[in-house]
């Protein structure tokens, strides 16, 4: 078979077909995902994240429409080329529709809208055309849907009584947390910071820290983790401070904080893996920052498919069977598949 991997000279092992359906299949069967006769609106993306809308058809959707768009990682005719060629090795090319264009009339009969990059933002305009039945799985946990996102107006979600709620990452079927530990050692390693024997200090006020200080330690790390910066430079300077913070809509380091930095820890790798920064300020001060582009506002360093696309077929999984969970009538919602709903405060 062909391999569905984001354009480049060389697809990498881990991307092939056969692999991901693999993939794609036990994560169906481990979440007992079933979306049966529901219209999805989702996206189509490049690499691993051309399995969502693959997936919602496996699971046996009637309809999936997918939303794609011209990027720096692929042009939309290459995500459509993908996405459907991994849709044909699935035998469900008959139910996936890729498209550039935001159709209202998609939008008003779909089932089930994901909150995915190409369908963002989830805007008043958006949900004044979609059915009050319809619901919105959120590809990240509730508590992560308030960290300085601005693409999804959850109160217009709630006035017009569509449901929505986030993913339960921790899971033991979706268990995408368990990834994050790998994606510190690969955003340090990108930076050409190996974590063993390095001494990292890790900045985070968020449920991640475990799960990071768990994954660099195994692979032989030394280190110190607080949420607060002062707490820290209380301390040795670190090979590396690997920031993990919660967005604010700012920069998660103020420049009392970052003169802080610079006086006790000059020349400090500043590892970006989530929390807005002051690039400027820090260059000013000499302290470097990875990586070399700054992600979206909001969004993380390191992206779970930079570890393989492990995490994002588990992940969108997960989200879709949040989806199902939610299109099912309250009184018939059991214990078991309430366990993947993180519900929104």
């Amino acid at each position: 078979m062909t391999a569905v991997a984001s354009a480049g000279p060389a697809v990498r092992p881990g991307l092939h077909t056969d692999r991901l359906l693999r993939l794609m299949r036990g994560a169906v069967e481990e979440c007992r995902l079933d979306l049966s006769g529901a219209v999805v609106l989702t996206e189509a993306a490049t690499g691993p994240y051309a399995v969502t809308p693959v997936l919602a058809a496996m699971a046996g959707a009637a309809d999936v429409v997918a939303l794609t768009r011209d990027t720096r990682y692929g042009t939309a005719a290459e995500v459509t080329r993908q996405t459907l060629a991994l849709a044909e090795a699935a035998g469900v090319a008959d139910r996936v529709t890729v498209t550039t264009t935001r159709r209202p009339a998609d939008i008003a009969r779909a089932d089930v809208v994901t909150n995915s990059g190409h369908v963002r933002p989830i805007d008043e305009a958006m949900i004044s055309l979609m059915k009050p039945t319809a619901v919105v799985p959120l590809m990240f946990e509730a508590w992560e849907a308030e960290a300085g996102r601005s693409d999804l107006d959850i109160p217009a979600l709630r006035a017009r009584g569509i449901a929505v709620a986030g993913t339960n990452e921790r899971h033991p079927a979706v268990d995408v947390f368990s990834y994050l530990g790998l994606m510190a050692v690969k955003l340090l390693l990108d930076a050409e910071v190996p974590a063993y024997r390095s001494r990292i200090a890790v900045l985070c006020d968020n449920p991640f820290l475990d799960f990071v200080v768990r994954g660099l330690t195994s692979v032989g790390a030394e280190v110190t983790a607080a949420a607060s910066l002062a707490e820290l430079l209380g301390g040795p300077q670190p090979d590396a401070l690997l920031v993990a913070l919660r967005p604010t809509g700012a920069p998660v380091l103020g420049p009392a904080e970052v003169a802080a930095l610079s006086a006790r820890w000059p020349g400090c790798l500043v590892a970006q893996y989530w929390g807005d920064l002051d690039r400027a300020g820090l260059a000013t001060s000499g302290l470097p920052v990875w990586p070399a582009a700054a992600p979206g506002a909001g969004h993380m360093g390191v992206l779970p498919s930079a570890v393989g696309p492990d995490p994002i077929v588990r992940l969108q999984t997960g989200g879709l069977k949040v989806a199902e969970v939610l299109l099912r009538p309250a009184a018939r919602r059991t214990a078991r598949d309430l366990e993947f709903v993180d519900e929104l405060g």
